[in-house]
């Protein structure tokens, strides 16, 4: 029996059990889309091709089975945000490209010719031409199998026109289930290690615990069961958002210290266990200011390259976090544990910045951002999903709601790009058609993908855009203001961006005044239908600009 190369994308993306793809239409896929349509795939076809991938990092993120994105040559180049944004967060997507056929390639340049594996190799964990369409299946299987090992992340395959087209012999044909292709079971950490570790957490006065992003392994009950041996305070970040809910009396919400001043007390650990977080910038490469320049730390890591690679650490543990916490916990019922005195203070501290957050929710004109976040706030269930763009509205949040479900609960990551909000949205509410999907987002920041509430009005997505328009690009203008004593193009007009969400058939509100608040929320809220709010706030600093700013003024000393 004869059928096509793209007839064995199809089976390679069956065999996983996907057939949603993120998309915007072009010349070189348009074998493989129709190919897909008369195999019963369902698009969600975008109007830009980073949009597309946002979206698949969604999904990818939310479900745990790798983000489909497609498109054309030209709109691979438009798509590279997209994927650097998800190499740093660090989400399974699957990115495929057509492109000419082989036999134009290379002489000088043929139709929309660009080094696209080239293009997306440093933002990629694996990026590959597909040049023989018998070797799909083995490709497919590679991607799914890289994006999903280990600390996950996209992958690119270009696959040529001619490859699309062409016909092969079932025959010489193979597909292996993902059970035998992706490995099952978790590795273990080195038990010598384990204990080790317990041991120096046993001996600590102030110890500490930061859960990062390759967390995906690791089951709730299994990390609350080690908290509730050890007593010990946690912190999460990234996919370990809501791993253990911020309810829970030993968490204590969103590891980032520029924002949230609980976490910020990190410095004042002796010990610090690391469960799948890199030693990065957000934990000044694990020394000083964020952690004290004498903290002992332990790293559980499914990544060698990252135990140990910005400064030395005592106690290393190679292995899947979620087969060491297991591990962990075991271990630890061995000992005797007493709550440490921190913890305690960790909670009057978290009591005293809620107390503060709330102070700033007093009515005025223009609204404050936290009297949004205060009424959305009430207004969510354990369900629902935030997503924070990168912005002075959104950062005022990110201390404020607390994470209550894994997966529910996003951040723009270590690349701290904007203009993902809206199509990330978009995404995580087709992977959670039961959800409320909630995104903050500046005004600012709404520009760069407003059109995407196009998408979701045709495709029926009701993610709810709530946009803090303070008229400036805020992050940049306090700094400006305070730092330099005056702006530079950071500042915008107070658009009426309700009125293009109107346009575009969504269900719109505006708000002034504090008195239309709360209404206007509870009716984009049960509206069933993508909706936008544009609520008019002060231009005032977040936490987070806040903290650049202090950090900034000390090293200057201006």
């Amino acid at each position: 029996m004869k059928i096509t190369g793209s007839h064995l994308i199809v089976q390679a993306l069956r065999v996983e059990g996907i057939d949603q793809i993120f998309t915007l239409a072009g010349d070189h896929t348009l074998h493989l889309m129709d190919v897909m349509a008369e195999e019963g795939f369902k698009f969600i076809d975008t109007r830009h091709e980073q949009a597309a991938v946002d979206m698949a990092n969604a999904w990818g993120r939310i479900t745990g089975s790798p983000g489909i994105s497609m498109f054309t040559s030209p709109g691979h180049v438009n798509a590279i945000p997209g994927l650097a944004l998800a190499y740093h967060m660090e989400s399974p997507v699957i990115n495929i490209t057509g492109s000419a056929a082989q036999n134009q390639l290379g002489q000088g340049i043929a139709q929309q010719e660009i080094d696209q594996v080239g293009m997306a190799k440093p933002i990629t964990k694996e990026s590959w031409f597909i040049s023989d369409p018998y070797r799909i299946p083995e490709y497919f299987a590679r991607a799914f199998r890289t994006a999903l090992t280990g600390r996950r992340g996209p992958i690119h395959l270009t696959i040529p026109v001619d490859v699309q087209s062409a016909e092969v012999d079932t025959s010489r044909v193979h597909f292996d289930p993902p059970e035998v292709y992706r490995r099952s079971g978790q590795v273990m950490g080195d038990p010598i290690l384990v204990t080790e570790a317990i041991e120096l957490l046993q001996s600590a006065q102030r110890p500490m615990v930061l859960a990062g992003n390759a967390t995906d392994s690791v089951n709730r009950e299994d990390l609350q069961r080690f908290l509730e041996i050890t007593q010990l305070p946690l912190f999460t970040e990234e996919i370990a958002r809501g791993l253990v809910p911020d309810s829970h009396p030993y968490c204590f919400g969103f590891a980032d210290g520029r924002v949230n001043l609980v976490s910020r007390r990190l410095d004042e650990a002796d010990v610090v266990l690391l469960l799948g977080k890199k030693l990065d910038f957000t934990i000044s490469f694990g020394g000083p200011p964020t952690l004290a320049a004498d903290v002992r730390i332990i790293q559980v890591d499914p990544s060698v390259d990252q135990i140990g690679l910005s400064r030395s650490v005592d106690v290393g543990i190679l292995g899947d976090v979620g087969a060491v916490v297991k591990q962990l916990a075991q271990e630890a019922e061995g000992y005797r544990w007493n709550e440490p005195a921190i913890v305690e203070e960790l909670r009057s501290t978290r009591d005293a910045q809620e107390q503060d957050l709330d102070s700033r929710a007093a009515p005025s004109t223009p609204l404050h951002a936290m009297s949004v976040h205060k009424h959305l706030r009430s207004l969510l269930g354990e369900n629902d999903c935030l997503i924070f763009e990168g912005s002075d509205f959104s950062f005022y949040g990110t201390p404020y709601y607390p994470s209550l479900r894994p997966r529910r609960w996003f951040t723009n990551s270590t690349l701290g790009m904007i203009g993902w909000g809206v199509s990330y949205g978009v995404g995580a509410q087709a992977a959670l058609p039961q959800s409320k999907v909630v995104v903050l987002t500046g005004d600012g920041a709404f520009g760069f993908s407003a059109m995407e509430l196009d998408t979701a009005v045709r495709h029926n997505l009701p993610v709810v855009i709530v946009i803090g328009n303070d008229s400036v690009w805020g992050i940049d203008y306090h700094q400006q203001v305070q730092l330099f004593g005056k702006s530079v193009a950071t500042e915008l007009l107070p658009t009426r961006y309700d009125k293009v969400a109107e346009a575009l058939g969504a269900h719109s509100e505006y708000v002034e005044e504090a008195h239309q608040l709360r209404g206007a929320l509870e009716r984009a809220l049960a509206s069933d239908k993508p909706a936008l709010v544009n609520v008019q706030i002060q231009a005032n600093p977040s936490p987070l600009t806040e903290y650049i700013i202090e950090r900034k003024t000390a090293f200057t000393g201006k």
